[in-house]
């Protein structure tokens, strides 16, 4: 297997010559410096998903923090299964994520949710397929923990507002694009979607200014 890094600057240079709007994109924000927590299971990153949903960035830290706290380490799937539902409202978590989080934890429990090392094994979309199915995960927190943990390279959330907005200056677009188009147009940068997606969620906000 090529290091990280040699993948890295293939796929940098197949993105860059998608067109000059990639290669000037690439140029600008410079080297992808793309990392997974290699050392979290499944059940962690999912649930560490949950937590940030429709939250800002420093929100969902707040409440891993005090979540992290409250057990003293991140909570074991038996833990939080049998955590007290008011404790953790107290936390910060609402009923949904509350429910989604036990939901989780006792997935790990039942065998649902896989371990890393057989996760390692499984294809993303065997992955997706399996914990959908688990009441309150969507594709998006799956395809999440498939970037973030599990270090996939081919992965664009197509949901991904980030995603759809960054694209949408890169191509001086008025709307986001759909959701459809997004996968149509997407399937030119395999087999590195994931280094596309680091790349379109860095697209500056201040586009116009800074290529006129």
């Amino acid at each position: 297997m090529q290091p990280l890094m040699n993948q890295f600057k293939q796929a940098t240079e197949f993105l860059a010559q998608q067109d000059s709007d990639w290669a000037w994109l690439i140029a600008t924000v410079g080297e992808c410096s793309f990392s997974a927590k290699s050392e979290r299971e499944p059940y962690e990153a999912l649930a560490r998903a949950v937590a940030y949903q429709q939250l800002s960035t420093k929100v969902g830290d707040k409440l891993i923090d005090k979540l992290v706290s409250r057990f003293g380490h991140f909570p074991l799937p038996h833990e939080l299964v049998a955590a007290d539902f008011e404790s953790l409202r107290a936390i910060g978590f609402s009923v949904r994520k509350i429910d989604t989080l036990k939901a989780i934890a006792s997935g790990v429990l039942s065998g649902l949710v896989p371990s890393r090392e057989v996760a390692n094994h499984m294809s993303n979309e065997a992955l997706i397929a399996r914990l959908v199915s688990i009441k309150g995960i969507g594709q998006w927190t799956v395809e999440m923990m498939l970037i973030f943990t599990l270090g996939r390279l081919d992965i664009l959330p197509v949901d991904d507002f980030g995603i759809l907005a960054g694209y949408m200056r890169l191509k001086k677009l008025d709307a986001l694009p759909k959701r459809k188009e997004m996968m149509r147009i997407a399937q030119a940068w395999s087999p590195c979607r994931t280094i596309a997606s680091w790349y379109l969620w860095r697209v500056p906000k201040e586009l116009e200014s800074i290529k006129s």
